[in-house]
């Protein structure tokens, strides 16, 4: 994040006055005043003090060191720095939302420097902006979706359908033939009446079946013709269709495995299941059947403009008069069809995330009581998107009579003239129908194309949303080598700082080397950082600043896949696929035999339950486990975890939810697991950790004590107040 803005020449001259030599070493933008008002200015700090502009004026030079806590207080729609001076706040500055990041780092540099500490935030890094717009891209994403073009959009989706041209060419060739055919059709039409109907009729002919047989037969064969092309037409575009599908669907969730689970746990559900699923199957739609008979139908308008004005330029010059206010008026419904759609689309994911969390959680709803109030909030949301769906519909449904009246006007006026020209023998009656046919061609395709607003409206949305995805950039990933070896469980940290959002840290400068074999407790209050040391071990995060090291490299240097295959993880919330209990145990190692399994399954102690149900290790657990215990999914995780026979294992809390005749199974369990690995466990309940080597105490995101119970008893610190607490 940008922390070193430029300042402008006339705020640069007012601040020589003050710092003579010292270096601005952050500059951040300030745009709200103490009333809360709109302003424009800059909040600098340099190494000794910090200077608030508003205006262009100077309104607050202040030394750091004259406070002893700074903190940014969140007022939702804006936010303000204060600071703390003998235990009174002190107001600093105010600013909008836009920057509120920016301040959370600016409260971390000035506590740092207040503490006497040189700070490590880098105030210049890059912040990835859309080069025609100049606005700020999503973290990790190169798409902008204010200036992603349909073009963009349709050479985007030509790359992922690539791989089956070969299909498209036959479609297009398909419909070349069909165009053919329906131009020819006219032509037999003006035949039959020219050359067989009239001069029977006027018995310059002799009336007879056998007069107008070729015409028929001709007529048969178009139409045979007609439905054979559009047979094959259909079954290759439904092949191309489900393809292209396919492959975005692949494309999408692969790259939600690649993204880190930082990206997925800030999206519902419901957000990466829509685009997966319903934006995937729009674009699929829009390519099979709309964007291939496109072709089609642009081949036909101009095919009938060329004839229509080889035969007769005054009847070609009205019928093509309707098509230039057509092509206004849909250009114009289009820009406003794509923001009503992108408002129904964001309205619906409200509504699929609001209904998957209400039957994930359909059991505390129940439990609670509150059926009553959720369906009040799932009529709210569906309402709202009744009322844009409704506006998106009636919009959409008014295009369509409106370019149907401008195209009656345009028949009209062929009937009109072309009836004048039959009367003035200028043309003959076979002539006047087979140019009204073409004519009715031109208007049936303007009649198609007048859809088209709203289908290309879905499809950009669609693909915006799709590929804002897939284009994403992964936070986590393998360098240009990885290194793949087998570990042996060394694990070191240092100077370690993360916060899951940059600029709010949870670990703060965390510092211990932990040697193979060793178990290690982690204790402190909720909240204090435990978990997140778990994750960084997990590598489900990078840090944000400092190196964690196993077995003396650097973790970000391992394979990924290949590191975590050397991972255990028992976590309280234990979670089964729905599937058998054999194939939850074997997740980790899908190719593990049932001996293995076995094996795994009776150091867990969960062989004995396991034989106990009538499907043995076939018995199917529903879904996310729900068929078991608390305490029979806890060593079933156990068991997955015992048979990748793991060089570092992590416990979080893996006896909290179970009771005291099953933790002591888990417990036996997990004595027999931990021997000979590297082992960090959580827990609460400090009694579990007694057979720690040693124990990490772990106080608002910092490393405060770290020993043998023995130790830190002796020490009487945090850990001896919580053991106290506990007893």
């Amino acid at each position: 994040m940008n922390l070193k803005f430029d300042l402008p020449v006339k705020e640069t001259l007012i601040l020589r006055k003050y710092i003579n030599d010292e270096e601005i070493l952050y500059c951040l933008p300030l745009d709200m005043n103490e009333r809360q008002s709109y302003c424009s200015g800059y909040f600098v700090i340099t190494k000794t003090r910090f200077f608030v502009f508003t205006d262009e004026e100077l309104c607050g030079v202040y030394l750091i060191s004259d406070f002893n806590e700074y903190s940014v207080v969140d007022l939702t729609s804006s936010g303000r720095l204060e600071a703390k001076k003998d235990g009174e706040s002190v107001y600093i500055a105010s600013f909008s939302m836009e920057h509120i990041g920016r301040y959370y780092y600016a409260q971390r540099i000035l506590n740092e420097m207040a503490a006497g500490e040189v700070s490590r935030v880098k105030g210049d890094d890059d912040e990835p902006k859309c080069p025609k717009c100049g606005k700020r891209l999503r973290r990790h994403s190169r798409i902008c979706p204010y200036c992603m073009s349909k073009t963009g959009s349709i050479k985007k989706i030509m790359a992922v359908a690539a791989p089956n041209k070969w299909i498209y060419i036959i479609i297009l060739l398909l419909f070349f033939a069909n165009t053919a055919v329906m131009l020819i059709q006219p032509v037999v039409n003006k035949g039959i009446v020219d050359n067989a109907i009239l001069p029977m009729s006027s018995g310059e002919m002799e009336a007879g079946f056998s007069g107008i047989l070729f015409y028929i037969m001709l007529i048969a064969l178009c139409s045979l013709a007609g439905a054979v092309v559009n047979i094959l037409r259909m079954g290759f575009s439904s092949v191309a269709g489900s393809s292209l599908a396919r492959d975005l669907k692949e494309r999408i969730y692969n790259k939600v495995q690649d993204l880190s689970i930082g990206y997925v746990e800030e999206q519902t559900v419901g957000y990466i299941m829509n685009r997966i699923s319903r934006d995937t199957d729009r674009v699929r739609d829009f390519v099979q059947n709309i964007a291939v008979q496109a072709v089609n139908e642009l081949c036909l308008i101009v095919g009938v403009t060329i004839i229509l004005f080889a035969y007769n330029w005054k009847m070609a010059v009205l019928a093509i008069i309707p098509i230039p206010f057509v092509l206004f008026f849909s250009k114009l419904m289009r820009t406003r069809m794509q923001r009503l759609y992108h408002n129904q689309f964001r309205r619906m994911d409200t509504l699929n995330a609001l209904l998957n969390d209400v039957l994930n959680g359909i059991r505390v709803v129940k439990a609670f009581g509150q059926e009553d109030r959720t369906v009040e909030r799932f009529r709210s949301d569906a309402a709202l998107v009744r009322n844009i769906t409704t506006r998106v519909e009636c919009l959409a449904y008014t295009i369509v009579p409106t370019i149907k009246l401008m195209m009656t006007a345009g028949s009209i006026l062929i009937t009109f003239l072309g009836g004048k020209l039959v009367l003035g023998n200028e043309l003959s009656p076979g002539e006047f129908l087979q140019l009204s046919t073409y004519a009715s061609y031109l208007y049936a395709r303007l009649d198609w194309f007048s859809l088209l607003p709203k289908r290309l409206s879905e499809f950009a949305n669609a693909t915006e949303r799709i590929f804002e995805i897939s284009d994403m950039d992964p936070e986590i990933g393998d360098t240009a080598d990885p290194v793949i070896k087998d570990i042996k469980g060394d694990v070191e940290f240092s100077h370690v700082t993360f916060g899951y959002k940059s600029y709010n840290a949870v670990l703060k400068d965390v510092n211990f080397s932990v040697r193979s074999g060793e178990m290690i407790g982690l204790v402190g209050h909720s909240g204090a950082g435990k978990s997140t040391i778990i994750n960084l071990l997990m590598r489900l995060y990078d840090t944000d600043e400092g190196t964690i090291f196993i077995d003396g490299v650097d973790i970000k240097k391992y394979s990924g896949a290949f590191y975590k295959s050397q991972l255990g993880v028992v976590l309280q919330e234990v979670f089964l696929f729905s599937g058998t209990i054999l194939n939850n145990i074997r997740y980790a190692r899908p190719d593990a035999s049932i001996d293995e399994v076995i094996r795994a399954a009776k150091i867990a102690n969960a062989h004995d339950f396991i034989v106990g149900f009538p499907d043995g290790y076939d018995t199917l657990v529903g879904e996310r486990g729900q068929r078991l215990s608390g305490g029979e999914r806890q060593r079933i995780a156990i068991a997955r975890a015992v048979l990748t026979d793991p060089r570092i294992l992590i416990l979080d809390e893996a006896t909290a939810s179970v009771d005291t005749e099953t933790e002591q199974q888990i417990q036996e369990a997990l004595e027999r697991l931990v021997k000979g690995r590297t082992t960090f466990a959580i827990a609460h309940r400090l009694s579990t950790l007694q057979n720690a080597d040693r124990l990490m105490v772990i106080d608002e995101g910092k490393l405060t004590e770290f020993g043998t119970h023995e130790e830190l008893m002796r020490k009487k610190g945090l850990y001896y107040s919580l053991v106290k607490a506990q007893r």
